[in-house]
Order: C-alpha cells, then sequence, then structure tokens
C-alpha cells in the first residue's frame, strides 16, 4: 500500500494497487472541520486521483461520518478501464464500435476492439486505419456508433435490354420530356432496311454480383429483370442461328414498338392529285411533292411530305412530317372543317395557316401559326430556326404550349386551352380495362401450369412449352402497362404545372383556359408565362 496521505484533521487517504482503489480513513479528531463534497473532489485531485471514478455514496458515508466524529473507512474512488463494445447492424453490412474513456484504468488498446468485433463474430471488413484512429479518440472521449467494420453490398444485376441495331429508328413511343422540357425535333426522313437486316438484339440480364456481411455471411444478389420480345412483330423474324437476334422479313421502314420492333411497308409517290388518286395504305407513305385541295391520304405508319399540303385530309397512326406547309381551310366558306389532319405521334411542318390538326403526342411547327387548330396530348411548341408565331385561332395541349412571340399588336383573338385533357382518364380507364384482362389471362395460364406440374405426362409438352413463353409475353405486357399507367399518372399530375410560355413576347388579345379558370391577357408584354400561380391562372416570369 502506499504511505497514507493527510488532508484534514482525522481524514487520511492512501491507494491501494491491489484493489485499484483509494481508501479513506476517518478517526475522530478535535480538531475536525466542516467538509463537503466539492472539498472532498479537490483534494483528491490535488493528491494527483482526479482521474479515477470518485464514488459518491461512499462520499456521502465519509462526510457524514467524518462530520459525525466516527470512525470508518470507504472506498472513495477507484481505477475504471476503459470499456469497449461492438455492435452489428441488422442488415450485417457494419460493425460499429462504443467505447467509455479509462478512469485512472488502461485506455483502449486495438487489441481489445479486435477482441470486441471477434466475439461479435466480425471476420470480413475490418478498416484498419479506421480503428487506429479510435484509439486515439477513445483516450479523450467516448466513441459512439462509429463503422469500423464493412461488409460487401450485393451489386444488382443488370436487366436485360433490347438494343436497336439501326441508327435514327423512329418510335412510336413519346420523346418528350414529361417535366416540360421541349427539344425541337426534325424528324427527318424515313429510314428503310431490306430483308435480312440486322433489326434488334436482346441481350440476357445479368446475375449481378454477391454481398457479403461483416460477418462473413454471403448477401445474394438481385438478378436483373428477363425482358422478351413482343408476341407480335410484324414485318421481322428471328435469326435461324439466334432466337435473340431481330432480322427485316420485308423492305420498309422499321419502327420501335413497345417489346421490340415492327417493319411497315413503304409506298412513295411523287405527288397527291387528281393523277394518283386518294391513298389508303397499311404502313407508312413518302410523298415526294405536294397533296393538292380535296384528296385523303391514309397510313398505318408515318406519313412523310416534301413540299405542301393544301384543303386536304391527312391521318396516320404514327407521325407526319411536312417539309413545306399546310394551307388549310378554316374560316372559309364551304371550307376546311371537315379537313382534320391527324396523327397518333408527333406531328412536324414548316408553317400552318388556316387548318385544323391533332396529335397524339406533340406539334413541332418552324415558323408560324395563323388561325389554326391545333390540338396536342403533350407538347405544342412553335419557332425553332424561324420566327415561331401563334396568331390567331385555338391551341390545346395539356402540358405546354411554347411560341417565341403569342398574338399580335393588332390584338387578334388568340386563344389556349391547357391542362388536364379528358382523353387522358379515358385512356387510364382503357388501360385498366386492358390490364384486368391481360391478369385474368395470365391466372389462367398459371393455372394450367400449376396443373401440369402437379400431373406429369397428361399435358404435352408442346402445349406446356407454349404455354411458358405465352405467359412470359402477357406478364411482359402488364409490366409495361404498368409502366405506361405510372407515366400517364405522372403527367396527369404535370398537367397542374401547364404553362403557355412567350420566349419574346406576349399581346392583348390573348386568352388563356385551364379546367374552368380563364386569363385575358391586358395590355403587351415581354418574355413570361401564363400558368397557375398563388392567385390562380395568372401572368408569371420566366
Amino acid at each position: 500500500m502506499n504511505a497514507e496521505q493527510q488532508s484534514a484533521p482525522g481524514l487520511a487517504f492512501h491507494f491501494d494497487p491491489e484493489a485499484r482503489a483509494v481508501i479513506a480513513t476517518v478517526t475522530p479528531n478535535a480538531e475536525a472541520q466542516s467538509i463537503d463534497e466539492a472539498w472532498l473532489r479537490k483534494q483528491l485531485a490535488d493528491l494527483g486521483y482526479g482521474e479515477l471514478c470518485y464514488l459518491p455514496a461512499a462520499g456521502l458515508v465519509l462526510l457524514a461520518q467524518y462530520n459525525l466524529g466516527a470512525t470508518v473507512v470507504v472506498r472513495l474512488a477507484e481505477c475504471v478501464d476503459a470499456s469497449v463494445r461492438a455492435t452489428i447492424a441488422p442488415d450485417g453490412l457494419t460493425a460499429h464500435l462504443y467505447t467509455e474513456p479509462a478512469q485512472g484504468g488502461s485506455p483502449v488498446t486495438r487489441m481489445q476492439i479486435l477482441a470486441a468485433l471477434k466475439e461479435r463474430g466480425v471476420v470480413d471488413g475490418v478498416l484498419h486505419d479506421v480503428i487506429a484512429e479510435a484509439v486515439v479518440q477513445a483516450a479523450a472521449e467516448s466513441v459512439a456508433g462509429l463503422v469500423v467494420a464493412r461488409g460487401r453490398e450485393p451489386i444488382a444485376g443488370s436487366d436485360g435490354i433490347l438494343e436497336s441495331l439501326v441508327p435514327e429508328v423512329r418510335s412510336r413511343a413519346p420523346k418528350v420530356s414529361e417535366s416540360g422540357h421541349i427539344d425541337y425535333r426534325d424528324l427527318g426522313e424515313i429510314l428503310e432496311v431490306h430483308p435480312g437486316d440486322r433489326l434488334m438484339r436482346r441481350h440476357a440480364p445479368t446475375e449481378g454480383i454477391n454481398g457479403l456481411t461483416v460477418l462473413g455471411e454471403p448477401i445474394p444478389a438481385q438478378p436483373g429483370k428477363e425482358i422478351m420480345f413482343a408476341a407480335s412483330q410484324p414485318g421481322t423474324v428471328f435469326a435461324s442461328d439466334d432466337p435473340n437476334l431481330l432480322l427485316s422479313a420485308i423492305a420498309g421502314q422499321p419502327v420501335i414498338i413497345r417489346g421490340g420492333m415492327m417493319v411497315e411497308p413503304v409506298f412513295t409517290v411523287d405527288a397527291v392529285g387528281a393523277a394518283s388518286g386518294n391513298i389508303n395504305f397499311d404502313g407508312s407513305v413518302v410523298i415526294r411533292g405536294d397533296v393538292t385541295s380535296g384528296m385523303t391520304v391514309k397510313a398505318t405508319g408515318d406519313i412523310e411530305i416534301g413540299g405542301v399540303v393544301e384543303l386536304a385530309t391527312l391521318e396516320a397512326g404514327g407521325s407526319i412530317v411536312i417539309k413545306g406547309g399546310v394551307m388549310g381551310g378554316l374560316g372559309r366558306k364551304g371550307g376546311g372543317e371537315q379537313h382534320t389532319i391527324r396523327c397518333g405521334a408527333c406531328f412536324n411542318a414548316a408553317y400552318v395557316q388556316q387548318a385544323n390538326i391533332e396529335a397524339g403526342d406533340s406539334i413541332f411547327i418552324d415558323d408560324m401559326v395563323m388561325q389554326c387548330e391545333l390540338a396536342a396530348i403533350n407538347h405544342i411548341r412553335v419557332g425553332n430556326k424561324r420566327r415561331g408565331h401563334i396568331i390567331g385561332g385555338f391551341t390545346q395541349a395539356t402540358l405546354s404550349i411554347t411560341a417565341k412571340v403569342i398574338g399580335s399588336p393588332n390584338r387578334v383573338h388568340t386563344r389556349f386551352d391547357i391542362g388536364v385533357n379528358p382523353l387522358m382518364q379515358k385512356q387510364m380507364l382503357e388501360m385498366a380495362k386492358v390490364r384486368d384482362g391481360k391478369e385474368t389471362q395470365l391466372l389462367e395460364i398459371s393455372k394450367l401450369l400449376d396443373f401440369a406440374n402437379q400431373n406429369a405426362g397428361k399435358i404435352r409438352p408442346e402445349m406446356i412449352e407454349k404455354a411458358r413463353v405465352t405467359a412470359a409475353a402477357v406478364a411482359a405486357d402488364i409490366a409495361a402497362l404498368r409502366e405506361e399507367q405510372d407515366l400517364l399518372m405522372t403527367k396527369i399530375e404535370l398537367s397542374q404545372q401547364a404553362r403557355v410560355v412567350a420566349e419574346r413576347a406576349i399581346h392583348e388579345g390573348v386568352e388563356v383556359l385551364m379546367g374552368k379558370q380563364r386569363y385575358h391577357v391586358v395590355g403587351d408584354h415581354g418574355p413570361c408565362a401564363i400558368g397557375l400561380g398563388e392567385a390562380g391562372l395568372c401572368r408569371l416570369a420566366l
């Protein structure tokens, strides 16, 4: 034992190395003075025992007996070694360190930390550099939740993809950004392929890379999702030696569709007029020149026109591209109300005047729109390299209408309608109906496959294989429908942020409708947008 050290009359301290504690001895003394806990703690610090763990209960006993003049021996302070504890995260990917600094005892050591990890079963991903830093930190302060071992997270496999092998192939899917950002696009010439040309390759999904917990247990990786070719891809055939390679079976225009690609026949003519007669073609139509008044051109695919369209009717299942312009007859006597241009995808022209145009996706006009009726499911954009004016008429789009100049200085009445399109709600209901039918079909196929598994030999193998292929195709269709429904719901939500945007100027005489709200532009203004604000439908700064 260390020699006793007298601190006050009748009070002595000594350190017991075996007990690793400071022992306080109180004996009656006529000269005893009144002391308190603060004095007691200061005495311990002055004697070099300040780092030890003070025992408050023992201190109370000592003070009471000393002040009463009684005799007592108490264990007043003791050496406490640093504490080390390790925990494992629920996912097993990390081990966390918790320490409390020593109080006169042994500090945290690297070996203690490693032992704590070993005790918890940690065998992988120990971070030795972090542990070295933790030893230094733990000497001065507590460590709470420090990651000292890290496992390897699994890497999910890549989904299977369908890779187009045809450059600049057209797609019937919407291409315009949902956020309202529009890149003006020249849809270009109709691309043609020939029998045997490579169209698309299917790449299988990858399995991914398994992870590993700090306990050495493997974490299975999520494999990528399989992708299947669509059951029907007209005008195509699979390579005889490679079922993942799609080839063209005919000469025509390649078009990307959901789950693959189709090839549409292409009909080419110099011009459409009295000499050619009307055109109704199952495929795409290329007209090198003009379409004269009174004519009709219908195509299940795209229509591309190199010249001008007069008072005529155009209907396309895909896109319509007119390199010249459209001169309609709206407002004329006997006029152009019955002559409408419709397409299922995008419409693109240099200019349009007094025309009635409907697009299932978006409308792009480079120069002028004068006294027209335009309607697009998504966006309308007027102006790229040319003037970009909308003057008069009625323009309707769900997400955005953008032009460089809207209206005219002489206050021509120009109307716009933006926001939720009733067709969207109709599309949503139709998709739900189709999806229900597909899910019912998949359920029936699943029942057949379950029966085959439980009754071996009762169903021919070729029927079972056909059912499996059909089930995979139907499941892919359901997944695609679900994605389309989600996209459509997103568009319905985005329609509340619809805008009419004038990039340079907007003039008095412009009227904007959004549902039951109506806004009239008063006076002429520079760049601005009209959409929903805090005060309802109003003019907003760009």
